[in-house]
């Protein structure tokens, strides 16, 4: 009576165990797909493909998700981003499908990887808050604290410093606990924040974020590694150099040139070189700097080089790919069209008496003729923009090379300037020349930067104007200028400012052009009948300039991304003024150009305070 209950166990061990080796061996194939390189991509193509073939065999919904991101990562290390792009979303949408919260995380990931690649720094961020939003969903710390880090990069690269020390802080906080516990390694965490201060030109912060990873690696904690080791340094010297403490640079200077000899990396040795000129340049050691900014461009223009030639003949010979492609469709299409017309003659001679069947025929082919053409100038039209992408990496180059020439530039403006220091040797034809060589780099210099910035909004155009500003006759000025403007709306200007003059070296210009700015702004989100104040200090070594009003307010988490390019935020003016969102990013670069910076303070329905610290 046993052996029939023992037969039927073993008939469903028989069933159940092909599907788990199914299971088994797709994961094994997924594993060993994401381990291979570049160099190995075939190997990836492969198991991406065995895993779509075995899907036919069971019922295994999460397969699909892992074989469609395996296709995603063929195609990224054969450099098709496109395609790349294009199965990661599919991988993305199949997740959401099945409620995988891991994978859709992975694929959000990926396809921000794929926008950093492109240079396509604002896509790559908005990827990355969602990572963020469902990490916090998911619940993991450790995933949210990376999110956290790679979202700071690009803020950075977008010039939103403050958001960048928001999300830094915030990963901070949470992962402190799990590194303490020696769950997790914020070493990146700590370099980014170090290099988020760096940019605010706050060089004591900085340096202490730098100092503490190069001893945590130094002792052996965390990450390990010359090659890290030599960024620590590096770091630290370009960060003592901007703060002056040249001795503390030189010491830095000296261990990373030491570290990038023994890892005989040309790309480390260039950048070290960069640093060291700049150190000379600080110390007045020109002829130093020299020596060493010729050993950077020497070793820069190699690599530079080297890469240029390369994307050039790949560029060259996929533009004249598409062009014979194109060339080929175009052909197509002319003789289906000769067909159609030869036909319509042969079948006209034929016989008058089959005109009615000859036109119903030539109603069809024409038709067909005609899907055929609409085909081809789909593919001519997607080809052309194809076209357009190459012609976009080929502006990218330009710039390259309009950044490369600055180097030399630089070496003859700095060869002028030693030979200006004694010029009692020279005749006067050659003190004109002198002159002249000195005349013809500063244009060079003003062509390239025309190059470098001719799609950014310009708020340095003209050398600062430094002047003794009387900020108590200037600031009554500014508030006269806008009465007009406030009286249309009922509203009462306010200027609380010392009774005694109070005097301030800037340049009048941008400061007028910061504060309009910033009263403007006041005036057009205050209500009628309502009040803006405008008040000036001094502090211990700075000036504090503050524009407070009563107006509409702005969100808490809007505030982040408030001095953005183009942001534009939930509140609207009161009376339907119009706003480009350049405004406020614009006052930011004018600040930053005074050597100050700003801040905001806001409640949604209670009014703005905006604060610019000017360092004297």
């Amino acid at each position: 009576m046993k052996r029939p209950l023992l037969l039927f166990l073993l008939l469903i061990v028989h069933l159940a165990l092909p599907a788990q080796v199914d299971t088994a061996a797709i994961f094994t194939a997924y594993e060993k797909g994401l381990s291979f390189t570049e160099a190995q991509v075939d190997s990836i193509g492969y198991y991406a493909d065995f895993i779509d073939k075995t899907i036919e065999k069971i019922n295994f919904p999460r397969a699909k998700v892992l074989a469609l991101r395996l296709h995603g990562f063929y195609y990224e290390n054969k450099a098709d981003y496109k395609r790349a792009i294009d199965y990661y979303l599919q991988t993305l949408d199949k997740a959401r499908e099945i409620d995988d919260i891991e994978h859709e995380i992975n694929a959000l990931t990926d396809l921000a990887v794929m926008y950093t690649e492109m240079k396509q720094p604002r896509k790559a961020k908005e990827v990355y808050l969602e990572c963020v939003a469902l990490n916090k969903k998911r619940g993991d710390a450790s995933s949210l604290v990376t999110s956290y880090i790679n979202l700071a990069p690009l803020y950075n690269h977008l010039g939103i410093y403050d958001s960048a020390l928001i999300f830094l802080n915030e990963g901070l906080r949470i992962g402190k606990p799990l590194e303490d516990a020696g769950k997790e390694d914020l070493s990146n965490l700590y370099n980014n924040l170090g290099q988020t201060y760096y940019f605010l030109k706050n060089y004591d912060k900085s340096i202490v974020y730098f100092a503490g990873n190069y001893r945590r690696h130094l002792s052996g904690h965390g990450l390990s590694g010359k090659a890290i080791l030599w960024f620590d340094v590096l770091n630290l010297a370009d960060s003592y150099t901007q703060e002056g403490a040249l001795d503390s640079a030189g010491k830095y200077a000296a261990l990373a040139i030491g570290l990038a000899d023994e890892l005989n990396s040309r790309s480390k040795q260039s950048d070290t070189y960069q640093v060291l000129s700049k150190l000379a340049q600080r110390k007045g050691d020109y002829k130093k700097a020299y020596e060493y900014q010729s050993k950077w461009y020497e070793l820069d223009t190699a690599i530079v080089n080297g890469e240029t030639y390369k994307a050039i003949a790949e560029l060259e010979e996929k533009y004249e790919a598409r062009q014979h492609e194109n060339e080929m469709l175009l052909l197509q299409g002319e003789i289906s069209q000769q067909k159609f017309h030869t036909r319509i003659m042969l079948i006209m001679s034929i016989s008058l008496l089959a005109i009615a069947i000859l036109a119903a025929m030539a109603f069809i082919i024409k038709r067909k003729v005609n899907r055929k053409l609409q085909t081809t100038n789909d593919l001519v039209t997607r080809q052309n923009e194809r076209l357009s992408e190459l012609n976009y990496e080929k502006n990218s180059l330009i710039s390259i090379v309009s950044h490369d020439l600055s180097t030399p530039f630089a070496s003859i403006g700095m060869w002028a300037q030693l030979m200006q220091v004694d010029t009692g040797n020279l005749s006067t034809e050659q003190k004109k020349a002198l002159n002249r060589i000195e005349q013809a780099t500063t244009y060079g210099e003003k062509l390239i930067r025309h190059i470098l910035d001719v799609e950014k909004v310009q708020t340095n155009q003209h050398k600062l104007q430094l002047e003794n500003v009387d900020l108590r006759i200037f600031s009554e000025s500014v508030i006269d200028t806008f009465q007009p403007v406030a009286g249309r709306k009922n509203i009462q200007l306010h200027l609380e400012c010392p009774k005694k003059s109070l005097y301030f070296l800037s340049d009048r210009q941008l400061l007028s052009r910061m504060l309009e700015n910033l009263l403007s702004n006041a005036i057009k989100y205050t209500g009628q009948g309502k009040n803006v104040w405008m008040s000036v200090s001094e502090e211990k070594d700075a000036i504090s300039i503050k524009v407070r009003d009563e107006g509409v307010g702005i969100e808490k988490d809007e505030l982040p991304h408030l001095f953005s390019k183009y942001s534009k935020i939930s509140s609207q003016p009161t009376n339907g003024e119009p706003s480009t969102g350049l405004g406020l990013s614009i006052v930011k670069r004018i600040c930053e150009e005074l050597n100050g910076q700003i801040s905001c303070e806001s409640r949604l329905g209670e009014g703005s305070i905006f604060t610019v610290v000017l360092k004297k």
